[in-house]
């Protein structure tokens, strides 16, 4: 008899766990159908709004215009503090707005993010392994009920993310990185928000002359348009936190630099680390250094005959753990 209820009993606990197993997995699916819908909102959404970006003791505020043609996405980022700041981006192609001049940017070599309520999708295949996302309630953020996403790191290696996703349209209206003890590192959010109805398209331009003749001008090319190559560099990390893949190795002209960098990206789905390798040129500015700006830490140091910058949404630890693992698989 004792043996028939023990048999019972762990026929039953099983049960539980498994239902629980089932139930987790349905609940971590449902999150990630969350992440989807964002990323296909982000990009398809007419909005205009006011946010806030937070770091430290800092808070940035800007203004963000989002509209879809025919022709493609036109998104205009504006800073409203300090100096007058413009940014238009469409279809891949940057315009800043600075000092009075349109100039024409390159961010390909940027792996960051560079523009809030934005996801791209092919993250999604890669995060699953790496983060467990969690439904944590449903909250209010410039007056819209949003769904709150706990994005929460499989290891101490990488920051914890928490997002806002409005209910209705799918977009991200509030976005989170999170430290040690679930510190605040980094922050945007909507303070006001407008989704779709009449919004102002007199600033999209349909090219760079016309983007020229608007801002008085002469349109600058993008300074790594060229001398881009895809190369195998000899680099290699040997400390990555798991979950890191390498998306990019290049070999790229640089504004400043008198020959070209070696750079190499590596991302988790959700965060990125690039490294960057010149021969050091007895640079005075070339000092060993660890900087951080919200998410994004950077060190650098010369070693040997090359100067070797690292750059990444992670943990100072986790950074300094990529810098030292850093070698060339000739030496």
């Amino acid at each position: 008899m004792g043996k028939i209820s023990a048999t019972r009993v762990c026929a039953a606990l099983c049960g539980l766990l498994l239902a629980a197993a089932n139930g987790y997995a349905g609940e971590q699916q449902a999150s990630l159908d969350w992440l989807k819908i964002v990323a296909f909102a982000g990009h398809q959404t007419d909005y205009s709004g006011i946010f806030v970006y937070q770091y430290g003791n800092r808070v940035e505020t800007s203004r963000i215009i989002h509209v879809v043609e025919t022709d493609g996405e036109y998104e205009k980022l504006e800073s409203l503090d300090g100096p007058k700041r413009e940014i238009i981006r469409h279809h891949g192609q940057v315009w800043c707005y600075i000092n009075h001049k349109m100039v024409q940017m390159d961010t390909k070599h940027q792996q960051m993010r560079t523009r809030f309520a934005d996801l791209p999708p092919e993250q999604l295949s890669v995060l699953n392994a790496n983060y467990r996302a969690q439904e944590v309630g449903i909250e209010r953020v410039a007056g819209y009920n949003t769904q709150a996403i706990l994005l929460q790191p499989i290891d101490s290696l990488r920051y914890a993310h928490k997002i806002w996703v409005h209910t209705d349209s799918g977009l991200l209206l509030k976005a989170s990185v999170l430290g040690d003890k679930n510190q605040v590192v980094e922050q945007y959010a909507f303070t006001q928000l407008q989704l779709g109805g009449n919004l102002d398209r007199s600033w999209i331009v349909q090219d760079a002359s016309t983007a020229n003749q608007k801002a008085g001008s002469v349109t600058q090319q993008p300074e790594n348009s060229k001398g881009v190559t895809h190369i195998d560099s000899g680099w290699v990390v040997d400390a990555l936190p798991p979950g890191f893949k390498k998306t990019m190795e290049v070999e790229r002209l640089m504004h400043g630099k008198h020959r070209p960098v070696t750079q190499l990206v590596f991302s988790d789905g959700l965060s990125a680390i690039s490294i960057f390798i010149e021969l050091n040129d007895f640079d005075e500015d070339d000092v060993e250094g660890l900087s951080s700006r919200g998410a994004v830490n950077l060190y650098h140091k010369v070693v040997g005959d090359h100067l070797i910058t690292v750059v990444g949404e992670v943990p100072p630890r986790t950074l300094m753990q990529v810098f030292h693992s850093v070698r060339n698989n000739g030496s």
